[in-house]
């Protein structure tokens, strides 16, 4: 979608409900659903760190799936009320994940799917001009749960999945411990922090890794699935500007 578009579309509250048509046109929903069969069955408990809309924590409960729906935004969190609050198999949560508990600043974007905790990812999309029309002009101060303090609340998840515009390292710093399957977003202008994330989640298990570029996010880049060292040589090629998600799958 055209960047002006996009901007014109946000401006007059529609940019969501675009989205939506949209994936209901290219069945986006399906081809989620199929993919994700891969890693969610009946009955299993997801983390959707960074919810936003819940467009994710939809395809999971279509899976079968109980669902923490975890997003610091009041714009996100009413959103997510309206779908969900009535449902007996989403839990929503008021909250930023990190590396400790406490409080965070979140700096709001115009596009809600944006807003970030970290300076350093806004700043790094800013000078590459992949958001050049969004703006951060307003802050707010959020509260900071851990994954291992959630996995304490609601039980161990068989898949976490976390889009949370560069704090991605910073939430998973709190996961001291290997889940099943854990899926986070990677961008070019950030990919130090994300080689950080596969590094780290090398220290807590034995994971193997795959990856999805944006234009197809149900499909698997690699035929087999890799070490954190393959994923990461991959990931530091020269011209590589890629964006998608990473896919550590922990061993037994």
């Amino acid at each position: 979608m055209h960047k002006v578009v996009r901007k014109f579309l946000r401006f007059c509250g529609l940019y969501d409900s675009v989205v939506d048509f949209k994936r209901y046109l290219m069945k986006t929903q399906s081809n989620y659903m199929n993919f994700y069969s891969k890693f969610i069955n009946d009955g299993d408990l997801c983390f959707d760190i960074g919810a936003n809309v819940g467009r994710r924590t939809k395809v999971f409960l279509e899976l079968g799936a109980k669902v923490i729906a975890v997003d610091p935004q009041e714009h996100c969190m009413k959103v997510l009320r309206k779908k969900y609050e009535k449902n007996d198999k989403v839990t929503l949560v008021k909250k930023a994940v990190g590396e400790k508990e406490g409080q965070a600043e979140m700096m709001i974007c115009d596009s809600h799917s944006l807003s970030s905790l970290s300076k350093n990812w806004i700043e790094s999309v800013k000078e590459s001009g992949r958001y050049s029309e969004c703006t951060w002009d307003k802050t707010e101060t959020v509260p900071v749960v851990t994954l291992d303090s959630m996995i304490s609340e609601y039980g161990k998840p068989s898949f976490i999945k976390i889009d949370v515009e560069g704090y991605e390292y910073k939430a998973l710093s709190g996961l001291s411990q290997p889940v099943r399957t854990i899926c986070f977003e990677f961008t070019p202008e950030f990919i130090e922090s994300t080689i950080k994330c596969i590094k780290y989640l090398s220290t807590i298990g034995s994971p193997r890794f795959n990856y999805c570029v944006e234009d197809k996010p149900t499909t698997f880049v690699l035929s087999t699935w890799c070490t954190n060292e393959e994923i990461c040589e991959i990931l530091s090629s020269p011209g590589n500007n890629t964006v998608g998600d990473i896919y550590a799958k922990f061993e037994d």
